[in-house]
């Protein structure tokens, strides 16, 4: 027994070892080491609710991306193909409400942003049709309500503002809005507007140094006034002031095989979750504290089939619950977390 402890003793003293010279060495061999290690012994987050959605058989397209309105209990789905709704309405038990297809082009992104007041549904539109390259914001019966952007028409303008490819948005509870712009297309921005739509501060330069973006793909925004934009292309995470727009950091020790894809925060605000499209796999990083950014260490993970390909996700503020667009397995899929 006394071997054993000594043994036990001696590995975590060699990891921390290891930790510690990688960081101040700047190995990145070392730095993958200590993270593959650290996966072997990983906590149990989350397990996949089997029963959900009741009815699958309404999934008949690539499913792109989903929002919770967690305020109504309301899951919004958003799926492409030919002849399909685009967008379908569950709730969060997963029955099948309604569908709705008007003005809905080819859909990437989405975002629900209810009130006591209203309940609304954004859409980020990368078609070339007549209602693409937009970001557009409709009520929960599929009426379209606002538009930005110009309609059909990609660009790099901001007065008026124009957009090619936006990949997602997020909207805070005061009505300000994050918008990521960039799938691929002309622009490589990350915006911030308020509430009537005015210009805030902008980051909108293509590039590898801080505050330039390669396929911003994702963005969310933590209690601590952190905007969090998973930089694709780049194989990182970017950290922002939310009011400043100031850079704070970034993470990319956790990304050297792919990037990420998505990004949302637990609702205790203790783990960022992040999808990995290409590699199947969904990670759960842990927040910062306040004042840091450090490094991207990983709690858990959970490795998806391959070619299911989740693209982006959202989370219940109420139960805790994820939901991932799958657009390789055309489904969503909900992960509930384990009761401790």
């Amino acid at each position: 027994m006394a071997r054993f402890w000594l043994c036990a003793g001696c590995t975590v003293f060699f990891l921390a070892f290891l930790n510690l010279h990688s960081r101040f060495s700047g190995s990145s061999v070392l730095r993958e080491f200590i993270f593959q290690i650290s996966w072997r012994s990983e906590e149990i987050l989350y397990q996949l609710d089997v029963g959900w959605p009741k009815h699958s058989e309404y999934f008949t397209g690539a499913t792109f991306c989903v929002a919770v309105d967690s305020l109504n209990g309301l899951l919004y789905i958003a799926q492409r193909g030919d002849n399909i709704q685009k967008v379908l309405v569950f709730t969060e038990d997963g029955y099948f409400l309604r569908a709705w297809n008007y003005t809905v082009d080819t859909p990437h992104g989405m975002f629900a942003a209810s009130t006591l007041y209203e309940q609304s549904i954004w859409i980020t539109d990368v078609g070339n049709g007549s209602f693409g390259h937009t970001i557009k914001k409709y009520n929960s019966l599929g009426d379209l309500v606002q538009v930005l952007g110009t309609p059909g028409k990609k660009g790099t303008g901001l007065n008026p503002l124009q957009f090619d490819n936006p990949a997602e948005l997020y909207v805070e509870d005061t009505g300000d809005i994050y918008i990521v712009d960039g799938d691929g297309g002309l622009n490589n921005r990350l915006i911030k507007l308020s509430q009537d739509f005015m210009m805030l501060w902008l980051h909108g330069e293509n590039g590898t140094g801080p505050a330039k973006f390669n396929i911003p793909h994702s963005v969310t925004v933590d209690s601590s006034g952190r905007v969090w934009v998973a930089d694709r292309g780049n194989k990182r995470i970017q950290v922002f002031d939310k009011d400043t727009g100031v850079w704070l950091g970034a993470w990319n020790n956790c990304f050297t095989e792919e990037g990420p894809s998505s990004v949302r925060f637990t609702p205790d605000g203790k783990y960022l979750i992040v999808a990995q499209l290409n590699l199947s796999r969904l990670l759960f990083v842990a927040a910062p504290p306040v004042g840091s950014i450090g490094y991207c260490s990983v709690i858990s993970s959970i490795q998806l089939a391959d070619q299911v390909l989740p693209h982006l996700l959202d989370v219940s503020g109420k139960t805790g619950a994820i939901y991932v667009a799958e657009i390789g397995a055309k489904q969503v899929q909900k992960y509930v977390p384990l009761k401790s």
